[in-house]
């Protein structure tokens, strides 16, 4: 990426982070707008100044004939809007530092089959989330001991936060020590979606595993940065990956794990209990209730 686009993407990141958007959507805006810088350079644009109402159209139209570049299949709706969103972004930011000849953002966005999003879910039983979690300590076996214990550590972590507190991936990965208040067993999650600060409690058994983390492992390691988890998010989730092949259970086999499919699952579990969707709502910190039906359509199904 030239000079010229380099300081448009850095001057861009800190207009989004004066505005208040958290540090997730910062990051990935980032990198949206870079992929499309470099794909201008690629239609012979080299300023900013060039850039036309067309060049957005035609971008847009790549990117929904493009293949995703590590699984090879097409890129999906909600990644595809992603883009779109960043880029809409990126024209309004031209416009506010008074760049008046800037395309307008489009607003163009692609329909999400509500029913085809519910099928893709596949969420894990509480029986098969006992047995990952039962797992745990035999995952890494011929790691050594520092090693071993590092990537379990986080392992037991990611289902008390992911699981148990039922976070977004970026909300657990931002979690620091300061955040964790053990006197009212209680979580403070820092610009989840949409921007909003919202406290979670802790159940009994969360309170233990966060204490024993904290305590016991995440204070004796020597990282300059204060979050609770040491690793990458995708690194978490390939231990999660590494996790699943220690059983041999065909359906937990036959599923994808990820940080957020434990999110859906706990989600999916406490309806099966019986808690009210409301409550549910709230605990999962969505806006409105639209966004929590799709659990019962999951447990209908």
């Amino acid at each position: 990426m030239n000079q010229n686009f380099t300081v448009i993407q850095k001057e861009y990141v800190n207009w989004l982070d004066t505005l208040g958007f958290s540090n997730g959507l910062i990051y990935d805006y980032k990198f949206r707008v870079k992929d499309f810088f470099e794909w201008l350079q690629t239609q012979g644009i080299s300023q900013i100044n060039q850039l036309q109402q067309k060049h957005l159209q035609n971008y847009f139209d790549y990117l929904q004939k493009r293949p995703n570049k590590r699984k090879g299949a097409g890129l999906s709706v909600s990644h595809l809007n992603h883009n779109f969103m960043a880029i809409d972004k990126l024209m309004e930011f031209l416009h506010q530092i008074g760049m008046n000849t800037a395309p307008t953002p489009t607003n163009y966005r692609l329909h999400v089959d509500k029913t085809q999003r519910i099928e893709q879910i596949q969420p894990f039983t509480q029986q098969e989330i006992k047995e990952l979690r039962a797992n745990i300590c035999n995952v890494y076996p011929k790691l050594s001991y520092t090693k071993r214990e590092t990537k379990q550590e986080q392992l037991k972590l990611i289902f008390a936060l992911y699981y148990a507190c039922g976070l977004r991936r970026t909300e657990g990965y931002n979690l620091t020590i300061k955040d964790i208040d053990f006197d009212k067993r209680t979580i403070f999650v820092r610009q989840g979606k949409n921007y909003k600060d919202r406290i979670v409690p802790m159940n009994e058994s969360v309170y233990k595993a966060l204490q024993h983390y904290i305590y016991n492992f995440r204070n004796l390691q020597k990282i300059k940065h204060k979050r609770l988890f040491l690793s990458t998010t995708g690194t978490l989730n390939k231990s999660l990956q590494h996790l699943q092949q220690t059983t041999q259970n065909e359906q937990i086999q036959s599923k994808k794990l990820t940080l957020h499919i434990l999110r859906h699952s706990i989600a999916t579990h406490l309806l099966q209990n019986g808690m009210s969707i409301e409550n549910i709502s709230r605990f999962l910190g969505h806006s409105t209730l639209d966004s929590t039906q799709i659990y019962t359509h999951i447990v209908n199904r």
